[in-house]
């Protein structure tokens, strides 16, 4: 139990890194708020 723990944080923590090295890129940022806008 204590290895799957131990996975899932590392698996989070390496989801908000990603998050957080795409919103670094303004361009990342206007493409995704783009992409969501035509789904209206």
């Amino acid at each position: 139990m204590k290895l799957g723990r131990a996975v899932a944080w590392a698996a989070a923590a390496a989801v908000l890194a990603a998050v957080f090295l795409a919103y670094r890129d303004p361009d990342t940022v206007v493409d995704l708020a783009t992409r969501f806008w035509a789904c209206f």
